[in-house]
């Protein structure tokens, strides 16, 4: 135990020390937010891995591995086929010079669209970083507990969020870049090494056959015919559009040195997601059998690599790692996805609508200051899921309300001519709005004194119930930018973006 902790304050060490080096060399908001544009393919592959590898992989894609078994390795299908698509666009994205999505929704649709576009952001965002904080408490939690350190689930996560904010806002891109990669090398080897490992613990595939047997978990050992079809919808469509529109991918190609480089970096993250995101899954789905206690089922990975600790020197080591590389991967995530929508608000809102004229000094001061401040509402809407389960699973549908409004957009000013500020618009509130009486419709069958004859109909159990909101916002969405750019064209002129290529 003291060895694991040990360990991971050294990590910690490491991570501040470099924070407090990068950030002597900040001088502008383009080191700040881009790294100076500077980051090679290599760089970029270790911070892009990191980023998209966080907390839905390593306790979502996990935790669903240890309820389904062996078919949550569908799972990755939908991140893999976004980054196929992602290679056609970096390229693209890095010839812009821009620092924000919202930016090039600007460049092509107007101001609505750009200010649309930052609510959308920045929403789905915070919930994403509060469950970052939540996972890191958890890990802090289970490393300490029946040590002399040990401490409460609350202090675990002020902890972790305290440490997060704090490394974020010390060299923004720059220190979080260079040390993705170091986590994304350590999260590859220790998950290489606690596959085999942990496939001998459980006796091969004839002893978990039987452990999940002695469970009755007869479909853990099946690979397809475990989800329906629409599940398999509502599992893959959401990170399918999360990624092929995530402003956290595209920060990272504004910070590549070139558009060759953010395109030849884009295609081998394909392969390196897919390996990292397999080993997760296969790791937990061995692990489960391992593990009889379901309310473990939910931190399987952090379950397992602390029972490590409690063995030989070998063990405890593989334990250590695997636990360092679980908080590296969080870390990673949740200052990635608070530095955007800081450097977000400055460039679309501050600096466009309150101070165009605000020096560098000035800008690199107030986006730490938004750090700090976006990193306490995320810890807000954290304590807020802790004490409800139902506050929880409504403020899941940001995720969507992200994927829904930017990406149908943001892929249509890249590709689609035709495509107009009317239909822009119109888009980013359809999904938006779809989203939320999607997930709310219940509720207000409730208001309407209509929630029995609504949840008896034929209409809720053949297709509200089995759908998740993604779907019809997705739909909603993209016929709406559609119909809208037909119908209502704009005036015949060229962007910025245009005019610069």
């Amino acid at each position: 135990m003291a060895f694991a902790i040990s360990i991971m304050a050294l990590y910690f060490l490491i991570l501040t020390g470099l924070g407090i080096y990068k950030a002597s060399k900040i001088k502008n908001q383009t080191d700040f937010s881009v790294a100076g544009r500077s980051l090679s393919p290599w760089v970029l592959v270790g911070t892009m891995l990191a980023t998209w590898v966080g907390t839905g992989s390593i306790l979502g894609n996990a935790g669903k591995a240890y309820e389904t078994g062996l078919a949550a390795l569908i799972l990755p299908i939908g991140s893999v086929c976004g980054i196929i698509l992602l290679t056609q666009i970096a390229g693209k994205v890095r010839s812009y010079e821009k620092f924000t999505v919202p930016e090039i929704l600007a460049d092509r649709y107007g101001e609505t669209a750009r200010l649309l576009g930052v609510f959308a952001l920045v929403c789905a965002y915070m919930v994403i970083v509060s469950y970052q904080y939540n996972a890191g408490g958890a890990v802090l939690h289970t490393i300490l507990k029946g040590s002399s350190f040990e401490m409460s689930m609350s202090l675990a996560i002020k902890i972790a969020a305290t440490f997060i904010v704090i490394y974020t806002m010390l060299a923004g891109l720059v220190s979080v870049a260079y040390t993705d990669v170091g986590n994304g090398i350590i999260m590859t080897i220790s998950l290489m090494i606690a596959f085999p490992v942990l496939w001998f613990m459980a006796g091969g595939a004839s002893g978990m056959e039987t452990a999940f047997a002695s469970m009755n978990k007869t479909n853990h050992m099946k690979f397809w015919g475990v989800y329906s079809n629409i599940e398999l919808v509502n599992f893959l469509l959401p990170p399918f559009l999360l990624i092929l529109g995530d402003a956290n991918m595209y920060q990272r190609f504004f910070a590549s040195k070139d558009a060759k480089g953010a395109k030849k970096a884009t295609i081998v993250l394909i392969f390196v997601v897919a390996v990292v995101e397999i080993l997760i899954i296969a790791c937990a789905w061995v692990a489960s059998s391992l593990v009889t206690e379901e309310t473990k089922g939910k931190y399987i990975l952090i379950t397992i690599a602390h029972s490590f600790l409690e063995h030989g020197h070998l063990a405890t080591l593989l334990g250590a790692l695997m636990l360092t590389t679980i908080i590296g991967i969080i870390v990673s995530t949740a200052d990635s996805y608070l530095l955007v929508p800081a450097t977000t608000i400055m460039r679309d809102v501050y600096q466009t609508h309150v101070n165009k004229d605000a020096n560098e000094k000035k800008i690199v001061l107030l986006s730490r200051l938004l750090i700090v401040a976006l990193g306490l509402i995320a810890y807000w809407v954290s304590t807020a899921f802790a004490q409800s389960e139902t506050f929880f699973t409504k403020a899941l549908y940001a995720y969507t309300i992200y994927g829904a409004a930017i990406t149908p957009v943001l892929v249509a000013a890249l590709f689609w001519k035709k495509a107009s500020s009317k239909g822009a618009i119109a888009s980013i509130i359809a999904g938006i709005s779809v989203t939320i009486l999607w997930s709310e419709l219940t509720n207000i069958f409730y208001v309407m004194g209509k929630e029995e004859a609504f949840l008896q109909s034929s209409f809720y159990n053949e297709i509200y119930k089995p759908t998740d909101a993604v779907l019809p916002a997705i739909f909603a969405s993209v016929a709406c930018l559609i119909i809208f750019s037909l119908f209502f064209p704009d005036k015949a002129k060229k962007t910025s973006a245009e005019e610069s290529q």
